[in-house]
């Protein structure tokens, strides 16, 4: 009996050693495991962007990377904040549907990302999130709509938040990155230990723009049940558009410039 008590404590002692390393892991690599900050910077030169230029936004202290294009006279301008992953050069098709439709945008590597030096951190990127907003500004007279994808849906919700735009909308948006976290490892104490949680569920509280949300069905990245009750939060919802089959990365090919378009539209009408 005592030797099976023995081998108990033994085992009770490997398992809590083992879910300590787990959680001290995870603690100390999170923002490797949160953020994939790699891949290819593409020139501006290469794109189709005729009438965008590069542009330098300084961010407390430092300076983060974009491409700014003026809007057609009489035309809003987007300022877009990109997901967590690569460089948002990546994204030029993007930029060059807006551009087409008389759009303007201003795009950008938040810090740590590619085209941006420096170090990946929550209040980093809502910094130069802040940062781009008002840069974008004082450029221009237009109205600005802004957009956020995934990770970018933070930022933008936060900036929606503090200034004020003409419209926000929310592609494949997460209810927080803590709640994503926690949906993913629900065995971790996630919400103790993760530095960089996004709290787009209360930042949402303070939006007054009207707020479009796209999620699809099949996101295997951030479930479609958080852009839908973000979007339940929102003070002055919109549209909720829920695209069925959808995956993380499927919306821009579903139609989403077409649905922002008469969205916009409305917004700017109010």
């Amino acid at each position: 009996m005592k030797l099976l008590r023995r081998l108990l404590l033994a085992l009770l002692i490997l398992i809590v050693a083992g879910y300590a390393s787990v959680v001290g892991y995870m603690y100390l690599n999170q923002r490797a495991l949160q953020y994939d900050a790699q891949g290819e910077v593409f020139a501006l030169g290469n794109t189709a962007l005729t009438g965008a230029r590069d542009v330098l936004i300084a961010s407390d202290g430092e300076a983060v990377s974009g491409w700014y294009a003026p809007p057609r006279a009489g035309m809003p301008v987007i300022v877009y904040y990109k997901g967590n992953s690569k460089s948002f050069t990546e994204e030029n098709e993007r930029y060059e549907r807006f551009t087409a439709g008389g759009y303007g945008f201003l795009a950008f590597d938040y810090r740590g990302f590619p085209a941006s030096p420096g170090e990946i951190s929550e209040a980093n990127i809502l910094t130069d999130a802040l940062a781009a907003y008002d840069w974008l500004d004082a450029e221009t007279d237009a109205p600005i709509l802004i957009w956020g994808r995934s990770l970018g849906s933070g930022p933008a919700t936060y900036v929606a938040s503090q200034r004020e735009a003409a419209a926000l909308l929310l592609e494949t948006p997460f209810l927080s990155a803590v709640n994503v976290a926690a949906e993913r490892y629900p065995i971790l104490p996630v919400a103790l230990v993760m530095q960089d949680q996004f709290r787009n569920d209360l930042w949402i509280d303070e939006v007054t723009e009207p707020v479009l949300v796209a999620h699809g069905t099949a996101d295997r990245t951030i479930d479609v049940t958080n852009g839908e009750r973000l979007y339940a939060r929102a003070p002055n919802p919109e549209e909720l558009w829920i695209v069925d089959g959808a995956d993380h990365s499927d919306l821009w090919d579903a139609g989403i410039w077409d649905r922002a378009k008469p969205f916009f539209d409305r917004a700017l009408d109010r």
